[in-house]
């Protein structure tokens, strides 16, 4: 399965690389070790949103940028409420990466 290095950018993909940095850095783990724990990572975080996130959103704001580039979308949201079934929030500015799924089954 083919998966997206797109969840490395996310907070916890990037605590998770600089860890991995620090123990190479260290000498406590090779940088072959490293790479196969972010490859592990990149092919969990889509098996667990395929499988095991069920809610839907709703997304409403005012459109500030949007690019479409390499088959993927990035907006950014200013003023962005999220709503689903239980509660509703709203941020300053989100941005939002959309890559198309069919791509990770080529």
């Amino acid at each position: 399965m083919a998966t997206f290095e797109l969840y490395r950018r996310s907070t916890i993909g990037m605590c998770l690389t600089e860890t991995l940095d620090e123990m190479v850095d260290n000498g406590v783990l090779s940088p072959e070790l490293a790479i196969q724990v972010l490859v592990q990572f990149d092919k969990s975080m889509t098996e667990a949103l395929e499988s095991q996130v069920k809610s839907k959103v709703t997304i409403k704001g005012h459109l500030h940028t949007y690019r479409f580039c390499d088959n993927v979308w990035t907006f950014i949201l200013q003023d962005a409420t999220f709503k689903n079934e239980d509660s509703s929030e709203t941020v300053s500015r989100v941005k939002i990466v959309a890559c198309d799924s069919k791509l990770l089954t080529q």
